[in-house]
């Protein structure tokens, strides 16, 4: 029997009170708990901070405060929270531009709601979720990303070392497989993958995906 997921910690930020509330009752409905909502970018980082939820749903048109700084700031400072963004918009800067802030995925307002539902749920086991065609977007992303200059601590000499497993976890997510493709592929379980990619973020001091990919391609991971 399979288990049923476990209920998402989830805060919804947009300016359009109608959409806001539809989106927050939908979440609601499906077993989640909506544990803050917001209207304003600068609202929204009180908010977020006050509550910690697991996922944070963003719009990024906001008054006050732009969604992609909205993002920026709570990912620096609250590294467990993953953003899914919402948006109207599916022009390939303001993808990048999320996607760059820490967001994990980017969703445009014209999926159903069984889409969205899912997004949250992916999006708090850590995968990365992108409309489709904007998947291939991100990965190209990625790897301008990993020609231009790396961290120093990235590239340490000293840098610890990573297990044949963490390695082989982090080839597959160069390639951009999901969390749940990885660990299907390695039959391991997602929550190993998971391990995984938390041990080898804080081995290389690395923040999230974005880095960790980055960190793959500049060593050729993704083409082994």
């Amino acid at each position: 029997m399979t288990a049923e997921p476990a209920p998402v910690r989830v805060m919804v930020v947009d300016d359009h009170p109608m959409w806001r509330d539809a989106v927050a009752r939908d979440l609601a409905a499906a077993g989640h708990t909506v544990v803050a909502t917001a209207g304003d970018g600068p609202q929204a980082v009180r908010r977020a901070r006050a509550t910690r939820p697991d996922v944070l749903v963003l719009d990024l048109n906001l008054p006050g405060l732009p969604g992609v700084e909205v993002c920026r700031q709570l990912v620096g400072s609250q590294p467990g929270l993953r953003v899914l963004v919402l948006s109207a918009s599916g022009e390939h800067a303001d993808v990048l531009e999320a996607v760059k802030s820490g967001a994990t995925g980017y969703l445009l307002k014209s999926a159903g709601a069984g889409e969205l539902l899912d997004a949250v749920a992916r999006t708090a086991a850590g995968d990365p979720v992108f409309t489709p065609g904007l998947a291939g977007l991100v990965l190209g992303e990625y790897r301008r990303l990993a020609s231009e200059p790396e961290p120093p601590s990235a590239g340490a000499p000293d840098a610890p070392r990573l297990t044949d497993r963490e390695t082989e976890v982090l080839r597959l997510v160069a390639k951009g497989l999901s969390y749940k493709q990885i660990a299907e592929r390695l039959v391991i379980s997602h929550r190993t993958v998971q391990n995984h990619v938390q041990n080898t973020l804080g081995k290389l001091q690395l923040h999230n995906r974005v880095e960790l990919v980055r960190y793959a391609i500049q060593r050729g991971l993704d083409e082994a």
